[in-house]
């Protein structure tokens, strides 16, 4: 087993199956008994169930049946749709499969020794950051000799109905899976990244541009192995389930399970050929109840498809869930689309390569303020003792994925908890030199917001300038304690990391040398009116900022005349009478040309804002070669706790 891989409740698969083998018997899981205790916790789910064990349902029992299908599963008698679809979904990808199922062929019934079979399983889930471990026995919930929940299309298959009873072990009852999302359990499966599009609130109904790019954007997902749910949302309680004029349920997970540009009619003699459909292919768990318009099963538009595309696309004309629609067709029915990106973070591989920043993290209450880290949301006063995480942007502009995941509560439904946290974050952009938390906001720039919802899961995709950014994960009430999982994907590494420290420490050292006395803060906007340079030279600006023995360098900007730096820097002073200097450089491949400098006076005690300060040379005097003039922003602060 591997060192990374945790194990539920500390069971050991293999030293539990040897023990069964040695003793002679099939394993009786004292962790999640045969009993009603680990099938509900309600009276409203009541049944008489009997346990029994495959062998006891068929004489040749297997995990898999001519393989692993999407066509395998059909959810029993529980509202988990959304478990199933995701199964489906899984049943897709071999590569993904066989992670959550390890070691199959190991764990499969053999039928020419039957002395190595000791009714045990396991499976492995991803919580959290972790892999995890689950253990269970084959003994399954029946009534009259049939499956009560998620089982196979074949009767000696029973892949599915195992992965279920690991999957509630997990949860902490078959009762805690009744609702839920198709996304999350994806992650489960998975560790994916989960990024929901509301098919009302864009425009790719209407906006042909839109609808394109969206089709475009799920194809290349499942081209690299992503997974795809959606489901139409109800109006209201009276509408939950209600099927709609063309077959579709509502309130029900769908899984995708093919996305693609189908020809159709007959090709061009010349070029070989035809015009291309944009079709994508459902499923439902109920193995049954399809899509009856267009393009279903039996309809004529299917004419227009030659017989060996048919083939191809695995067309089959029975009720078995399966079926095909337009993605015109599809974005026009169906409002919420669960997309879950495996990112590829490995340069072995040729899709795009993300760059992650991890951390594991808790939201945890203390009287202390600067160690409380459950503040809430923005709005409320207490914020910034949230836990606060950093990282760069080194682009001139980059795409940021941001993912925030807190603990899966369902196993609390047992206390009567089990909903939810509302969760989000905000990022701010901050200054290049930052290594504190933030404790007030006092000139940070407020760079985005996700959505606050009660999901396992927020997510938010951010196209972020060059610079460095603080993001603090967040519940919507303050005092919450909850574990958290947040990552960061970039093009280009971003030194992500967790703020630790609200202030420079004391030591001996700073002691004899000096402590900070003051935070001064610059915030350097743009310099203008440069001039002087030669007729076909173009600057390539950049700043400089000194204060005491430290400094802070901006990135270089090309500009005819002026350029907006937008460069900010913090300083911890000890010397608050030496004055901070600015200075304006011109980068060339030989040497780098000074510009000209600004002295800021070395007490400021009021904020400075938007002051056109002339350059200077190094001998501090005013020259008429010297470009025009720098726009600066000061803000300083005496209390070392308030910034």
């Amino acid at each position: 087993m591997s060192p990374l891989l945790k194990r539920l409740k500390n069971q050991n698969y293999l030293e539990l199956k040897k023990e069964c083998l040695k003793n002679g018997k099939l394993f009786e899981d004292s962790e999640f008994p045969a009993s009603d205790e680990s099938l509900y916790f309600s009276k409203d789910f009541q049944l008489v169930i009997e346990w029994k064990r495959p062998k006891e349902l068929c004489e040749n029992p297997f995990l898999f049946v001519d393989g692993i299908s999407p066509h395998d599963l059909h959810q029993g008698k529980l509202g988990n749709c959304w478990f199933v679809a995701a199964c489906s979904c899984l049943a897709l990808r071999k590569s993904l499969w066989t992670k959550v199922i390890p070691k199959w062929k190991e764990q499969e019934w053999d039928p020419n020794r039957p002395h190595t079979y000791a009714g045990i399983f396991h499976f492995h889930f991803w919580c959290l950051g972790d892999w995890v471990d689950v253990v269970i026995d084959d003994r399954l919930p029946t009534i009259d000799g049939d499956l009560v929940y998620c089982h196979s299309n074949v009767k000696n298959e029973f892949w599915s109905a195992l992965l279920e009873k690991a999957y509630a072990k997990l949860a902490g009852c078959y009762e805690a899976l009744d609702g839920g999302n198709t996304a999350e359990a994806i992650v489960d499966f998975t560790g994916a990244v989960v990024e929901t599009f509301d098919l009302d609130q864009g425009q790719y109904r209407t906006k042909l541009t839109e609808h394109a790019k969206l089709f475009s954007e799920l194809l290349t997902v499942h081209r690299r192995g992503g997974l795809i749910s959606c489901y139409i949302k109800s109006s209201s309680i009276n509408d939950m389930e209600a099927v709609t004029p063309f077959g579709l349920v509502k309130d029900h997970a769908y899984s995708v399970t093919e996305i693609k540009k189908v020809p159709v009619g007959k090709k061009n003699l010349c070029f070989g050929t035809s015009n291309k459909l944009f079709m994508i292919r459902m499923r439902n768990p109920w193995g049954k109840r399809e899509w009856r318009g267009p393009w279903s099963d039996e309809s004529e538009e299917w004419n227009k498809v030659s017989k060996s595309e048919k083939t191809t696309l695995g067309l089959t004309v029975r009720d078995d869930g399966e079926f095909w629609m337009t993605f015109e067709d599809w974005c026009m029915n169906f409002r919420y689309v669960d997309v879950c990106r495996i990112l590829n973070t490995s340069r072995l591989n040729c899709y795009k390569v993300w760059e992650k920043g991890e951390a594991r993290g808790m939201w945890r209450i203390n009287t202390d303020p600067l160690l409380n880290r459950s503040g809430g949301c923005f709005n409320e006063n207490t914020f910034f003792q949230n836990p606060q995480y950093t990282f760069e942007v080194k682009k001139d502009e980059d795409e940021v994925l941001i993912s925030l995941q807190q603990k899966d509560q369902r196993t609390y439904r047992k206390e009567g908890k089990g909903n939810h946290f509302l969760i989000g974050f905000e990022i701010f952009k901050v200054e290049l030199n930052r290594q504190y938390r933030i404790h007030k906001l006092h000139g940070q720039e407020r760079a985005a917001t996700s959505p606050y919802m009660n999901l396992r899961a927020i997510f938010l995709r951010k196209l972020l300038k060059q610079g460095k950014y603080v993001i603090v994960p967040t519940t919507f009430q303050p005092d919450v304690t909850s574990n958290f999982l947040l990552r960061v994907f970039t093009d280009e590494p971003s030194n992500f990391r967790e703020l630790v420290l609200d202030r420079p420490k004391v030591t001996c050292w700073s002691l004899l040398s000096g402590y900070p006395k003051r935070i001064t803060q610059v915030w350097v906007r743009s310099v203008e009116g440069v001039r002087g340079l030669g007729k076909s030279e173009d600057p390539n600006l950049y700043i400089i900022i000194k204060c005491e023995n430290k400094s802070v360098h901006s990135t270089v900007y090309k500009s005819s005349s002026s350029t907006n730096i937008d460069t900010r820097a913090i300083f911890y002073r000890k010397k608050v009478n030496t004055p901070i200097c600015i200075q304006v450089w011109n980068s060339k491949i030989t040497c780098h040309q000074f510009l000209g400098q600004v002295l800021l006076a070395g007490s400021p005690n009021d904020s400075k804002e938007d002051q056109i300060l002339k350059l200077c040379g190094k001998d501090g005097q005013e020259k008429e070669s010297m470009p025009g003039h720098i726009i600066i922003k000061i803000l300083s602060s005496d209390d070392l706790v308030e910034l």
